[in-house]
């Protein structure tokens, strides 16, 4: 097969099948369904870089889709926490055990994009994102930061009924180097389908004893940073990834049980094309959220400097108390009551606890579209 092949390992009661991909460059079988995909999907992804130039601060948003990567990302591995319960983490706010599970996750993609100015998309640099993925975390004992010095295999109660067995340790440290090599070696390979086949190469080698599932998504926005086809990291397929989930393991799966590379392909660059698609319309919604919300503050005209001041914070992060407001605004308890008082009574800041004392606020409209 062009994927790789099974190769049994032990004897006896004992063996098991373990896949070793291929150390050649696969041949891509391109129909026209796989064409018009990846039409598509470039458009697409080229018109969500091209919007980043006209928001008014990028890194705002930005902000909102890492959390929201990140949230849905850890949910595929079974985190329990949300994209609500990570906002009020980032405002000391209820946490959640699960949350530091997310919080790592926008820590290592956000430490990966800032590494890369000094450390090319390498081995390397995907062992440092991972000691910071597990860092303090569920599965912080499972040697974060090193490739597996020992077998490891996906679903099952044994390696002998495993749903699947990656290479062995000794298979696994040459597909790695030419894994590292596939990254920076020019092909005949489109960056899009490059760019696929990372991610499914990459979980095929599971070169990890944890957190390999959240590591190849990562490499998909890092790696389309690398080769600057995103001058910011506005793609997030996890939302995708989560809303197919089966068909995502089920595609990824037959690769090497079928070698249907190009079904996965085909099913990636939809991802794509829908997930470009959906934070444009997003963006397009904020911005006008933005600019509405501000023309109402300013109309009302009551202290409206100090509440245009919290907007703009509340865009950083949408969940608030008289505390956080206080703090932000260097005000007294009075006078920042009377800003958030102003905002709810604005139709912008919504009271979510229900509590006479501390209170939590949050821009709900704002934080809706990332829940769609």
């Amino acid at each position: 097969m062009r994927s790789g092949k099974f190769l049994t390992q032990l004897s006896g009661d004992i063996k098991y099948r373990a896949f070793v991909p291929s150390s050649k460059g696969v041949k891509i079988e391109y129909d026209d369904t796989l064409r018009d995909l990846l039409s598509k999907a470039d458009v697409a992804l080229g018109r969500l870089d091209g919007i980043a130039e006209i928001i008014p601060d990028v890194d705002f948003f930005i902000m909102m889709y890492v959390k929201k990567e990140a949230t849905l990302s850890s949910q595929i591995e079974g985190t329990q926490a949300t994209f609500s319960d990570l906002l009020k983490a980032d405002a000391d706010i209820d946490t959640n055990n699960d949350v530091d599970e997310i919080v790592n996750y926008v820590e290592a993609l956000n430490y990966g994009l800032n590494r890369m100015n000094e450390l090319p998309l390498s081995l390397r640099l995907i062992k440092e994102i991972h000691n910071l993925l597990l860092k303090g975390v569920r599965g912080e004992q499972k040697s974060p930061g090193e490739f597996r010095v020992t077998q490891n295999w996906v679903g099952g109660s044994s390696i002998q009924n495993a749903v699947y067995v990656p290479p062995p340790v000794h298979e696994m440290i040459p597909a790695l180097y030419e894994f590292e090599k596939f990254l920076h070696e020019k092909t005949d390979h489109p960056v899009l389908i490059k760019t696929g086949l990372i991610h499914s190469q990459f979980e095929t080698i599971h070169p990890f004893l944890d957190g390999n599932g959240r590591i190849g998504r990562l490499l998909i926005t890092h790696y389309l940073c690398f080769r600057h086809i995103l001058k910011k990291p506005l793609l997030y397929i996890s939302e995708f990834f989560k809303a197919h989930k089966q068909q995502y393991y089920d595609r990824l799966t037959a690769i090497r049980e079928k070698d249907d590379i190009e079904g996965w392909l085909k099913f990636f660059l939809d991802g794509i094309k829908v997930t470009s698609e959906s934070a444009v319309e997003t963006i397009r919604k904020i911005i006008a959220i933005k600019e509405a919300d501000s023309v109402s503050i300013i109309k009302k005209g009551r202290v409206n400097k100090n509440s245009l001041k919290l907007l703009e914070h509340l865009f950083r992060n949408p969940v608030v108390t008289i505390r956080i407001a206080e703090k932000i605004l260097d005000l007294k308890n009075p006078n920042a009551i009377k800003v958030i008082s102003s905002l709810v009574d604005s139709g912008i800041l919504k009271e979510v606890t229900g509590r006479k004392r501390n209170k939590i606020f949050i821009y709900k409209k704002y934080t809706d579209l990332f829940l769609k």
